[in-house]
């Protein structure tokens, strides 16, 4: 105890690092290159003979592998792995396009081009048709509307289910497929035609 009565802080064992590692041997990995099964107790002293720690990098391999280096380069990897990894992660989001049963053309294409790009991007795209006052009589304009829409973004984006109608509006949701590689174009390439229907004379 310290004259101030709290018990003295206790250093902190960095967890898979030097003293800390519990395996009896291990794969041990060098600088230079070399790689050598040996016990854990000289794999350490041999990392500290070179200035540098041990670090258990695979626990679960058999032996464990273990690797010198300095501690602070291998927090620094480590993290630098970690913000890759999450700046990589996309967070799907629904982006959600509204029309209206007479949508002109310039509206329709404005916004489909819109849509691609959120599919493009790995959204998936609400296309939602809002009904007003006396139109909710026609609601069909509105289902071929949506019925367009998927089809023109069918490249792109494949719908989940047909229109569906839920008070004043008709919505249809498309999800973002994924582009064809080389290997499926020569697959499809590959497949055989279907025979020619027979001409009629």
């Amino acid at each position: 105890m310290n004259p101030r009565g709290f018990a003295p802080r206790r250093p902190r064992i960095r967890e898979n690092v030097n003293e800390a590692i519990r395996a009896r041997e291990v794969r041990a990995v060098f600088p230079d290159g070399t790689v050598e099964v040996m016990q854990t107790s000289l794999a350490i002293r041999k990392a500290q003979e070179l200035g540098l720690d041990l670090i258990l990098i695979a626990p679960t391999a058999e032996p464990p592998v273990a690797k010198a280096m300095d501690y602070g380069q291998w927090q620094y990897e480590n993290k630098k792995k970690q913000h890759e990894a999450k700046r990589k992660q996309h967070i799907i989001q629904v982006k959600e396009l509204k029309f209206r049963p007479n949508t002109d053309d310039h509206d329709y294409e404005f916004k489909k081009n819109h849509a691609i790009r959120f599919l493009k991007e790995g959204n998936r795209v609400k296309a939602v048709v809002q009904f007003r006052g006396r139109e909710i009589a026609h609601t069909e304009l509105g289902r071929k509307l949506l019925m367009r829409f998927a089809e023109d973004l069918a490249p792109y984006g494949a719908a989940e289910g047909t229109p569906r109608l839920e008070g004043r509006n008709a919505h249809v949701l498309l999800s973002p497929v994924k582009a064809a590689t080389g290997k499926d174009k020569e697959k499809e390439k590959d497949k055989p035609k279907p025979p020619a229907p027979p001409t009629v004379h």
